[in-house]
């Protein structure tokens, strides 16, 4: 399976996260996932809200458009960003 997918209502990816990381940031690829960098701690499930409003951000959708499908306690999540209004440069370069 690849790292990003397309479906009906949206995009699926499958992440890597890196916590407490300096900067928010989609790093690229890690092995068969896409590596993203974020500044929160990974506590009391800070870094899924802040993972999810960060790729809400990216896609220009709403917090409740990004769903956490796999994944809610590790570093490795499985996303579903529903109908994306853009799609960052990192990620399009993955889908062709």
């Amino acid at each position: 399976m690849s790292a990003v997918t397309v479906n009906d209502d949206g995009l699926v990816l499958r992440l890597y996260i890196q916590p407490k990381a300096s900067r928010d940031s989609i790093v690229g690829l890690h092995g068969d996932e896409v590596k993203v960098a974020i500044t929160a701690p990974p506590v009391d499930g800070q870094a899924n809200s802040h993972l999810v409003k960060f790729l809400g951000k990216q896609f220009r959708v709403a917090k409740s458009q990004v769903v956490i499908e796999k994944g809610e306690l590790g570093r490795h999540k499985q996303i579903k960003i529903i109908n994306p209004q853009q799609i960052p440069p990192e990620i399009a370069a993955l889908l062709n």
